[in-house]
């Protein structure tokens, strides 16, 4: 499974929007997107990157694709 949809399956079974993703991890709506579509992966500082594993219930090595 790709990363981008991985992303996107944990976001929507936790009842979240797109929106409050970004916000957690300071980034625009935009940017969320992009990575739920493969477009980009996701590029962020440590704060940034654990505030998305936080928000997503996700370790580190979830973030990782094989």
């Amino acid at each position: 499974m790709s990363l981008g949809k991985k992303l996107r399956e944990r976001r929507e079974s936790l009842g979240l929007t797109r929106i409050q993703v970004a916000r957690a991890c300071d980034v625009v709506e935009s940017t969320v997107i992009n990575w739920e579509a493969d477009r980009h992966k996701p590029k962020l500082y440590p704060e940034q990157t654990k505030a998305l594993c936080d928000i997503l219930d996700f370790k580190i090595e979830d973030l990782i694709q094989q």
